[in-house]
Parts: C-alpha cells; structure tokens; sequence
C-alpha cells in the first residue's frame, strides 16, 4: 500500500511508479482510497481544500512516485455561435457558483437537467459528452484567507 502525503506539481523526471486516474469530484478530495493503474492500494492524505490537477505528481511516504490522470466521465457540452448569448450562460452559471469548464464559445458542465434546460432557454445547444471533466479552478484558488 502506498501512503501519499506530498504534492510535487507537474514537473517530475523521477521514474514513475504508478498513475491513480480521478473524476473531478475525487480530485477536490484531500483523503482517497483507492487503486493505482498497476493494482497497488493507494491512499492520498493532503490538505483539504485544493483540487488535485491532471498530469500532478505525488510522492509516497516509501519514496515513490504517482501520477494522477483524469478520469473519463459525462458532461454536459453547451455551445452557441455569439459571445452575448454564451456570456449570458457563463454569468448565470455563475451566479449559481456551477462549476464550469470553459472553451471558445462552449461550456462543460455535471450533468443537470434543469441547468440544461436554462442553458437551452438560453440559446445554448446542449449535448451529452464523456470526457475529462477539467473545470475553472476559481478566482481565489491560490488566496490565502488572513480573517
């Protein structure tokens, strides 16, 4: 079983012991449990609060080190063809605190039906997806709160 404590970034040239692949629900967790790609128990204890990227490394407390990939899941993919339409659907989303990957006029977002349905009243075109989910990080994802 392999204990990860440490958090190395993206940048790695060690030899690569195994990748863990997470939906993005798992990679906002700081404690996980589960299997590396070679069949090896992993478990994660990091700090709470910080979502794990795609292609970051870990390092296991017996000096090993981990990759974490994305894992393939269902989106929903809305897009429309003018930027008023699309900024529309990216306030209200917002407005809503949705989480929210965003492209050049298309957005991904969990599944929902009643966003769906707001986006589509929108304008948007909506469809089912699966892909890596990899939404906005936030715009206070590397604040430090001093209150």
């Amino acid at each position: 079983m392999l204990e990860i404590y440490q958090r190395l970034g993206t940048h790695c040239h060690q030899p690569l012991h195994t990748q863990v692949e997470l939906s993005h629900e798992q990679r906002t967790k700081g404690r996980l449990k589960l299997f590396g790609k070679n069949g090896e128990e992993v478990r994660i204890f990091l700090e709470r609060g910080k979502t794990l990227e795609v292609g970051e490394y870990l390092k296991s407390e017996c000096g090993k080190y981990i990759q974490v990939q994305g894992m393939v899941e269902e989106v929903c993919h809305a897009r429309c063809d003018d930027w008023l339409t699309f900024s529309k659907a990216c306030y209200h989303l917002g407005n809503r605190h949705v989480k929210i990957e965003v492209g050049e006029l298309w957005l991904r977002i969990s599944p929902d039906h009643v966003l769906e349905e707001m986006l589509q009243n929108l304008g948007l075109n909506t469809s089912r997806k699966h892909v890596i989910f990899v939404p906005e990080s936030g715009a206070y994802k590397d604040a430090h709160h001093g209150h």
